[in-house]
């Protein structure tokens, strides 16, 4: 049986995990990640946020990105066929950057993992971990790889698993999710948006024309490539006949803005679908472990928070986790749980007003871009959910209720 001992392990070599890892080898920590797939592997969640842009930066890896040729993004522009609004990033209240990128997650992810174990940590795919112990003195991790069986040691473990919620299953951590189950059916696609009335340099969210629970997402890629997917709630998906990829496109035609856009697009790969995707925990770190990105709690793909989540995660483990690997006590609710949860809090207020209609109203009938208002709102948009001078952080329920009410 193989065995190592390293400062930290990571489960998990996606944006979470590999930042992670970035971050704690530039430390001189010894670090190790263990992914259970292979890469590069297809992932959904293409759309960044400007603010993670701040978290590339602080690791070194923004050139790296900057270099990689993916699409352009500045903002996003919605629809729901009779009404049209248009939200660009660099209009925002909180100061970072406005800009970010569409990218195709096989080769985001897998250009993280590399920057990682260029950066030294040891990163080994195809790691199956299947039990974990903790003592006083760290964390034991048990699994198969493909040399067989492992059992490494390390002061301190890190889920970054992602839907794979290694850590929360094993440890029962699981908690009821905030939101109602609902379907998202979604596939890439060989576009032909070429001269059509469509910028690639944002993502285009459309509302269903009858029913404000389906929404549907278009993310362009570079080289005429897309990301196209629908949200669905159970009862009305089961209203359509057919496969998979049947439903999606019928789903897909009831929208003209969506039906026009996508006419000759061409299924780059099967239609997939996933629901009950919105996840919860009991508890996000404790003296041996911390839980990262969607390991830890995922609320809905529809404002693309997720690799912004991911990476708040990993950047708000690096300073208690150093402070308590040199002696220190730390208190990990109040150092990395109770900050963490701030932004995700905000994004859920955001998540809910848009399923109750009030972020729509809000959105397709907006303040003048020079309106503070709008500029706050924007900036939660652009993913600056831990920005506590920004009202709508802190508050966000109650002050989107007050704008929804003057703009609906």
């Amino acid at each position: 049986m193989k065995s190592d001992h390293f400062d930290v392990i990571i489960i998990g070599a996606g944006p979470a995990g590999a930042l992670a890892a970035t971050r704690l080898v530039q430390q001189g920590l010894k670090v190790a990640v263990l992914e259970k797939s292979s890469f590069p592997r297809f992932v959904i969640g293409e759309s960044l946020l400007p603010q993670s842009m701040e978290f590339l930066e602080k690791a070194g890896l923004l050139p790296r990105i900057d270099a990689a040729g993916f699409q352009h993004k500045n903002g996003a522009n919605f629809s729901d066929d009779r009404r049209f609004s248009s939200i660009d990033f660099s209009r925002k209240f909180t100061a970072g950057p406005g800009t970010t990128y569409q990218v195709e997650r096989e080769k985001f992810d897998t250009l993280l993992a590399e920057a990682a174990a260029d950066a030294g940590a040891d990163v080994r795919f195809q790691q199956d971990v299947t039990a974990v112990r903790f003592d006083s003195s760290g964390a034991e991790v048990s699994g198969e790889g493909p040399e067989g069986a492992f059992q490494h040691t390390a002061r301190f473990l890190v889920d970054a698993s992602g839907y794979g919620r290694v850590l929360p299953r094993l440890m029962k951590l699981d908690a009821p999710a905030d939101f109602p189950v609902r379907h998202a059916l979604f596939t890439h696609v060989d576009d032909e948006l070429e001269g059509r009335d469509f910028d690639r340099n944002k993502i285009l969210i459309a509302v269903h024309p009858k029913y404000r629970d389906i929404w549907y997402w278009l993310i362009p890629f570079s080289g005429r490539k897309s990301s196209v997917g629908v949200i669905v709630p159970p009862e009305k998906l089961a209203q359509y006949d057919g496969s998979k990829s049947d439903k999606y496109w019928s789903i897909i035609r009831e929208s003209e803005s969506m039906r026009t856009l996508l006419e000759g697009a061409r299924e780059r790969r099967p239609v997939s679908e996933i629901s009950g995707y919105s996840t919860k925990v009991s508890r996000m770190a404790g003296p041996q472990f911390a839980l990262l990105g969607n390991a830890g709690e995922f609320l809905d793909p529809v404002f693309s928070s997720g690799v912004t989540v991911a990476f708040k995660s990993a950047d708000l483990l690096i300073e208690p986790l150093m402070r308590q690997l040199s002696g220190e006590k730390v208190d990990w609710e109040q150092d990395f749980a109770q900050p963490l949860k701030v932004g995700v809090d905000c994004f859920r207020a955001f998540v809910e007003a848009w399923y109750r209609g009030d972020l729509q109203d809000i959105i397709f009938n907006p303040p003048s871009d020079n309106n503070p208002i709008k500029q706050m709102v924007v900036s939660i948009l652009a993913g600056y959910a831990w920005d506590e001078k920004n009202p709508f952080v802190i508050e966000g329920r109650r002050y989107l209720d007050m704008v929804a009410q003057q703009c609906a």
